[in-house]
């Protein structure tokens, strides 16, 4: 008898560590990038996404976000879904499911026909680094300012934030999504905007 083959890879669930923080601007980025060069840090991958967050069906009774980044204009992105956020010593911790997608505009239509519709969008210009082999940082520019992003392993983020000059204290709470969110409202809410 033949063996049946899974046609499908195993999707990527794991649980997220963050620390997050905005700071002033690019001087802030060349600094941390001098800190990170002296460090050995390995300097992974640059790229712009388009980030669509979505409503929909499940969300008025789940806390959870659904993301969809299209990656440096398509055709690839990643299919983002995160669980609500607990925070230990201000690291944020939530459980995280990515599948990576070979057509992000039908899987953008995909999600349209299943009855998801675009909240908003947001775009983002992200530089990873990888420092000590196991922390990934990003170097973030969006419409709403610039940020760090620090991912790993819990017991190491706080030290390692430390470590380039950032206070853990001082981590932002808020997603992406969120910072996103506010930044859309505020420009909604302008006089400029609302005289044109």
């Amino acid at each position: 008898m033949a063996q049946s083959r899974s046609h499908h890879r195993p999707r990527d669930r794991s649980v997220e560590c963050e620390l997050k923080f905005r700071v002033t601007g690019p001087r802030d980025h060349a600094r941390l990038r001098a800190v990170l060069r002296k460090r050995g840090a390995r300097l992974d991958e640059k790229y712009d996404e388009e980030n669509f967050r979505f409503d929909g069906p499940g969300k008025s009774t789940r806390r959870v976000t659904l993301r969809l980044r299209v990656l440096n204009g398509g055709p690839l992105g990643v299919l983002t879904v995160k669980g609500p956020a607990s925070f230990v010593g201000g690291v944020k911790i939530r459980e995280e499911t990515e599948v990576e997608v070979k057509d992000a505009h039908a899987t953008l239509d995909l999600l349209t026909e299943l009855g998801f519709r675009v909240e908003f969008t947001y775009k983002k210009h992200r530089v990873m680094w990888t420092l000590d082999g196991v922390v990934s940082v990003t170097l973030d520019t969006l419409d709403f300012g610039w940020f760090v992003e620090l991912e790993g392993p819990l017991e190491v983020l706080p030290e390692q934030a430390r470590s380039l000059g950032l206070d853990p204290a001082q981590a932002l709470k808020d997603s992406y999504s969120v910072l996103a969110r506010k930044h859309l409202a505020k420009v909604q809410a302008s006089p400029a905007r609302s005289a044109g």
